[in-house]
């Protein structure tokens, strides 16, 4: 599966894994395996991706900077796919909103997580003890705000990003 990510500032990767030391009976990703997807784009092999990445730089042309903002920490109690519950940072971002629901335009939205539903967010950690995650959740932590000046192309089967582009301040 391709898609386009946000890069995440470093404070917001040591949240998230600090966070996760918490809950030790979860599925935690470890040090640069966090991500913040703005869109899913589609698999497929190579040429595949090439013609989705083409299409979605097309789709960000004159794609502005915008800011971004950890607020919290939530959770999904019953994920759409894999382990329950779903810890995760919550992004405040009016920007990325607008930038997922264009690009809604361009490549279909994935049922139960795209259009309507998506939630920009960063996941902590998946499944493990339900009583831990509902503590963290609770817990009080200082927002980070950031502009996002960049976004990824992103392998999520090879786990890595492809290619950046530049978004004009």
């Amino acid at each position: 599966m391709y898609s386009i990510n946000v890069p995440l500032p470093s404070a917001v990767t040591s949240l998230a894994a600090d966070l996760a030391a918490d809950l030790p009976l979860a599925q935690r990703r470890g040090r640069g395996e966090h991500t913040l997807v703005a869109k899913r784009l589609g698999g497929g092999d190579h040429t595949a991706y090439a013609r989705l990445e083409a299409q979605g730089r097309e789709a960000l042309r004159g794609q502005s900077a915008f800011e971004a903002r950890i607020s919290g920490v939530e959770q999904f109690e019953t994920a759409v796919t894999g382990p329950s519950p779903v810890v995760y940072l919550a992004v405040e971002s009016p920007g990325l909103v607008a930038l997922h629901e264009r690009l809604c335009e361009r490549f279909d939205p994935v049922d139960e997580m795209e259009g309507d539903a998506y939630v920009p967010h960063v996941t902590v950690a998946r499944g493990g003890d339900r009583d831990a995650a509902a503590r963290l959740v609770e817990r009080d932590i200082e927002p980070i705000r950031w502009t996002v000046d960049e976004l990824s192309f992103y392998d999520a089967d090879r786990n890595h990003p492809v290619s950046r582009v530049s978004l004009p301040g």
